[in-house]
């Protein structure tokens, strides 16, 4: 991958190698690895590339929230997104490494705003002291290198995002691939969220939605998300296709 791209920015931390690479057209994040942890459009960085990002996205269509916490910032893409598409939402991002952190303000234009608030600290434990019903949505992307990390796929993961969460919150997994929907995590989520649904990328990603409340399901030529795709074009009548219900 490398070589098809100009490494503008190498640094290192404890957990290993942090890269920036220039393309024609793009900016990517890399931890070290051939995986992609985020890429923007350099001339529109508030504009997701990857698919799964933009599929993450896909709760704003059923609820515009006040609040957004983003677990696993990398180069911010998702934050991006929500601080261009709804100007008065509040974000809380969190990650584990501050050079991460550094790295999405120099490189990956990272909002300055008073509407954003950064953690640096373990998803886990940040979760942990996030306040009852006080998100509407929980964005969970967290990955090292090569993997998801384990904390994602755990039971007790579901319940302090339940905990967290408003009553008609929603909560979007980036799954790196699908559980068992007769496993023990799919019944955890069924415990706390009135509605399961998941998107499966051409990258073989899984993302998993949870809904806290029922919902009018929303038709691929809904004026709504014509009016999202002026706003934030992702292709939202494309990916909303795609989405299939639990």
């Amino acid at each position: 991958m490398f070589h098809q791209g100009d490494i503008i920015h190498h640094t290192r931390d404890a957990l290993g190698g942090i890269l920036v690479i220039d393309y024609r057209k793009h900016r990517v994040l890399t931890f070290d690895s051939v995986f992609e942890q985020s890429k923007i459009d350099r001339r529109r960085p508030h504009l997701p590339v990857h698919e799964y990002n933009r599929a993450m996205m896909l709760p704003a269509a059923f609820a515009r929230p006040r609040h957004v916490t983003v677990l696993g910032l990398g180069g911010g893409v998702m934050v991006n997104a929500f601080h261009h598409l709804y100007p008065d939402c509040r974000i809380h991002a969190v990650e584990l490494r501050p050079a991460v952190v550094d790295v999405a303000r120099e490189f990956f234009s990272l909002p300055d705003s008073d509407r954003l608030a950064v953690t640096i600290a373990d998803a886990r434990n940040a979760l942990g002291a996030l306040p009852d019903a006080s998100t509407d949505m929980i964005l969970a992307d967290l990955y090292n290198a090569d993997r998801m990390s384990p904390a994602q796929a755990q039971r007790h993961f579901v319940d302090e995002c339940s905990r967290a969460l408003t009553d008609g919150g929603w909560l979007a997994l980036n799954y790196h691939r699908t559980p068992d929907p007769e496993g023990p995590y799919f019944r955890q989520l069924k415990k706390h969220f009135a509605v399961l649904l998941m998107f499966r990328s051409k990258s073989n990603n899984t993302v998993i939605y949870a809904s806290k409340r029922p919902f009018d399901a929303l038709h691929s030529k809904d004026p709504l998300l014509a009016e999202l795709e002026k706003h934030l074009p992702i292709a939202w009548r494309k990916l909303m296709t795609r989405v299939s219900r639990l």
